[in-house]
């Protein structure tokens, strides 16, 4: 008898792991509350304009093309990625601009006219970077790396370095503060402090000087449209617009899920593409009272406020502008994605976002109309406005409407990928507390980009294969 899989949410990981299953024959259904599939990962439309929702860039091509690959797929024949050669700029008011390119030595001979001799020193920390990289990147292809996968790809001698945090590597590199704040802008946009942030977060600079950073010609919304595309051609149902209320279990197995409309959905297995921690403290309930205290300890990540914009003036390259206000605020960021992809324009106007990261507690002590307030005061600086004749704002989004459309565990995109996390071990792909259930995800792989999420769900499906087979 064909064996039936409910996954839980059309996001990266549920996407990836439906075409993978029903490429091996079984019977497949994704139910995903909202109208569409793609998650933050969605795109959608304000004004003249079609929108990335969440992410902005892709960092990690050779990880979509190992999933695609994994697939039986080209990604060149699905996707069209265009390089980025002006990648991001870090603004401050204590010190010089930390400009980021893909040519590795035009962004250390622009650190070096700012603190000379400190382009030497970059080069060595990039170059050092890349070295740990290519051992430990293997390990982004396994669901729970052990010391066996480390002699297999000769990185027991990095074990040190994921010991460590990303501050405690960076304080390490003989780098200008200025330089070192601009390496770790990403920990940022996760509103995590530098000294708790994970050691491979050290990676981006080489990844940007080597592999390249890209972005779809069709935006990063394209990605799971094509995915759900071919999903529905290898026979996967998809039932929009219907919330799974619970995971049932009898005797500690799945049994199948309840909906929102009261249905019973009978499965052999069940793969959740629902936040990992909202999994088992909402959704099933034969997870251990032990295991909810210590997931509900868990620091969580607000998406933060965000609001899309049509622009008409002057747009120059970089393709990311962040900015550091000081005063232990987090950074703002404007993106204008037409410096990579000018198609985009529209009569003269322009597609841009602005987004100001939040740490989830402070979001969360917020009220609906203090988090507008918050965003309110952000379209209002007039660091991002420089070189513009006209701004509209399109649309707008809060910590509590993106918990909202996006039906998100208390406004959170996921766990923070903290160092701590990362070494006690991100949440298995298959469970430990319910046979037939597994997880796919952001917190079940060591990051939140769209290409960990897309393996993510590559993983969990070999994770069921392997228990039926």
């Amino acid at each position: 008898m064909t064996q039936s899989v409910i996954i839980i949410g059309a996001g990266m990981g549920g996407l990836t792991a439906a075409l993978r299953l029903a490429q091996r024959g079984l019977s497949v259904r994704i139910i995903e509350a909202r109208p569409e599939s793609g998650g933050l990962a969605s795109a959608f439309a304000a004004g003249e304009f079609v929108f990335d929702a969440g992410p902005y860039i892709l960092l990690d091509r050779p990880g979509l093309e190992w999933v695609f690959h994994s697939l039986g797929l080209d990604l060149s024949e699905h996707l069209t990625l265009r390089p980025i050669d002006d990648v991001y700029v870090v603004h401050s008011a204590q010190a010089a601009d930390v400009h980021f390119y893909a040519d590795e030595k035009r962004t250390a001979d622009g650190i070096d006219a700012e603190w000379p001799g400190s382009g030497k020193s970059y080069e060595r920390f990039v170059s050092e970077m890349r070295d740990v990289h290519e051992r430990l990147s293997p390990l982004l292809h396994v669901s729970r790396p052990g010391p066996a996968d480390l002699f297999r790809n000769r990185a027991l001698t990095r074990v040190p370095f994921l010991l460590k945090s990303l501050g405690t590597i960076l304080a390490r590199a003989n780098l200008p503060q200025a330089v070192v704040e601009a390496i770790a802008i990403w920990t940022q946009i996760a509103g995590q402090p530098i000294d708790e942030a994970p050691s491979p977060m050290a990676f981006v600079p080489a990844l940007i000087h080597s592999v390249g950073p890209f972005y779809p010609v069709e935006g990063i919304g394209s990605i799971p449209r094509v995915l759900t595309r071919l999903a529905a051609n290898a026979g996967v149902d998809f039932q929009y617009g219907t919330t799974v209320r619970s995971i049932v279990c009898e005797r500690g197995r799945v049994t199948g899920v309840e909906t929102n409309h009261g249905e019973f959905v009978a499965a052999k297995a069940v793969i959740s593409n629902y936040n990992g921690i909202g999994t088992y403290l909402e959704i099933l309930g034969d997870t251990p009272t032990a295991a909810k205290e210590k997931l509900d300890k868990l620091p969580l990540q607000s998406p933060g406020a965000c609001a899309y914009l049509a622009v008409r003036g002057e747009i120059k390259p970089p393709y990311l502008r962040f900015q550091l206000p000081g005063n232990g605020e987090l950074c703002r960021l404007f993106v204008t994605p037409t410096v990579v992809v000018p198609e985009l324009e529209q009569d003269g106007w322009l597609p841009a976002r602005l987004i100001s990261p939040m740490r989830h507690e402070v979001a969360q002590g917020l009220s609906v109309a203090e988090q507008r307030d918050y965003l309110d005061r952000l379209l209002a600086e007039s660091w991002w406005q420089k070189g513009l004749k006209d701004v509209r704002v399109l649309a707008t989004r809060v910590p509590s409407e993106w918990g909202k459309q996006y039906n998100l565990y208390k406004d959170s995109m996921n766990p923070v990928m903290t160092a701590g996390f990362m070494r006690a071990g991100r949440l298995a792909h298959k469970s430990p507390y319910a046979r037939g259930l597994y997880l796919a995800g952001s917190s079940t792989h060591p990051g939140q980009w769209v290409s960990f999420c897309a393996i993510s769900g590559i993983l969990a499906a070999d994770e069921l294969l392997d228990d039926i087979n």
